[in-house]
């Protein structure tokens, strides 16, 4: 008799939007392994439909909308009775970690992070504080170059960082996108590493011969323009990088796409300079393989960029600075360039875009890159045995997880009662104190 198949509730922040953000593509790759596994899935997210959102129904994944807030919750949940709940992002857990330990206590609870959202926050900041006392739009590379232990000083006092910590420490298992992210947790926020699991962004090498050098144009910029850094890059690039490139270059191009573009953005479009804002992309890689070169300024973030990804799939070259590269190619070389300052940016994107034996030598290494700590067909597996193995080892794993247990007694009880404060209130009546 064929076992049941594992059941599995994935809440999340958003609806996935894969060709809006990286961070629903990477949901979106990690689904895609459970559904290889024959795995039951329910995606749930308290969040509005979103514009580009995915058809979850068509992949047979069912779509069931939740309230925060609301103990419909708790019968949906119990009902179900998942074996594994995955948490995207943090908040889903603060919001409805206590009420998958109460209902379904077994049920092994995951957090995907996307990237550590604590940092990129902390390194905003950084960056803001920087400009208020140097207002040099050149060079940033004593943003670039933090210890480890800097950056934990940076965040270690915020608030944001003691919820998503605390969440880390609540869940059974945590997917990190970066490795470098995971050193940070375990040698300065000490979280045992047997709580992260490395799952970068999945993906299946290209077979496809690359659009040769001759037949590409014009430079490219891609980001979803509601992610604060891609903001800050396009506005580096308006302001300082572009000019440069168009100073080597004069016919030079570059066309900036993103999801959500906002007034402020649509308002940076000059196509007497050649700065043209090109709204969303239908087609991310088709916009991608068409380019010959992809720029991603970033001067702060975190995780890894999908955008990136999506250009070495391309066989599209790329500058970006230490903050996109980070994470993303350990001791390979970089298929492109990485650069620190406004000046160097320039000069390689001008490099790369005229110099065809540089930019085929660019575009190997992004498919030697992919090829080497990219694979779905290794990350995939190494995600399934893992979550297969904490499952059966799951009462062990927790009891050696003591802070973990003690912030979920804490945590999850004042959680508890502010829900359902909040629902009460939101129903007119007082809450019960004795729930």
């Amino acid at each position: 008799m064929s076992q049941p198949a594992t059941k599995v509730l994935v809440i999340g922040y958003v609806w996935p939007e894969p060709r809006s953000s990286a961070a629903s593509g990477h949901v979106m790759q990690i689904l895609e392994t459970f559904l290889a596994q024959g795995w039951d899935i329910t995606f749930s997210s308290p969040a509005g439909p979103g514009e580009h959102k995915v058809d979850l129904s068509a992949l047979g994944i069912r779509e069931v909308p939740i309230e925060l807030n609301n103990s419909s919750f708790d019968t949906f949940i119990r009902d179900l009775a998942p074996d594994i709940v995955l948490f995207d992002q943090f908040m889903m857990e603060e919001q409805f970690g206590w009420r998958v330990e109460k209902h379904c206590p077994d049920a092994l609870r995951v957090l995907e992070t996307s990237d550590l959202q604590s940092l990129r926050h902390a390194r905003h900041q950084r960056q803001k504080d920087r400009l208020k006392i140097n207002d040099d739009q050149d060079d940033f590379s004593d943003l670039f170059a933090p210890a480890l232990r800097e950056e934990f000083e940076l965040m270690a006092d915020t608030d944001l960082a003691k919820r998503e910590i605390a969440a880390l420490y609540r869940c059974d298992l945590n997917l990190m996108i970066s490795e470098v992210e995971i050193d940070l947790l375990v040698s300065q926020f000490g979280l045992p590493r047997q709580l992260l699991h490395w799952c970068p962004l999945m993906i299946e090498s290209p077979t496809a011969a690359f659009r040769p050098f001759e037949e590409r144009a014009h430079f490219l910029s891609i980001g979803n323009f509601r992610h604060a850094p891609n903001w800050d890059a396009v506005l580096w690039m308006k302001t300082t990088i572009w000019p440069l490139i168009r100073q080597q270059l004069p016919q030079a191009q570059l066309h900036i796409y993103g999801a959500y573009t906002p007034p402020k953005a649509t308002a940076l479009h000059n196509a007497a300079q050649g700065f043209h804002i090109m709204n969303w992309a239908e087609d991310a890689l088709q916009v991608m393989s068409a380019a010959r070169v992809c720029l991603a300024p970033l001067r702060f973030g975190a995780g890894i960029k999908g955008k990136l990804v999506d250009a070495m799939l391309c066989g599209t070259p790329s500058v970006t600075t230490p903050i996109g590269a980070e994470g993303m190619h350990g001791d390979l070389p970089w298929p492109g360039a990485v650069t620190q300052t406004a000046s160097d940016f320039a000069n390689n994107a001008v490099q790369l875009y005229t110099d065809e034996v540089r930019w085929q030598s660019s575009q190997l290494a992004g498919t030697v890159l992919l090829n080497e700590r990219y694979p779905i067909s290794i990350h995939g597996p190494a995600l399934i045995k893992k979550l297969i193995n904490y499952q059966l080892n799951l009462k062990q794993l927790r009891s050696s997880n003591f802070i973990g247990n003690m912030l979920r007694h804490h945590s999850h009880k004042s959680t508890q009662y502010m829900a359902q404060w909040i629902e009460a209130k939101n129903r007119n009546i007082a809450p019960d104190s004795d729930t």
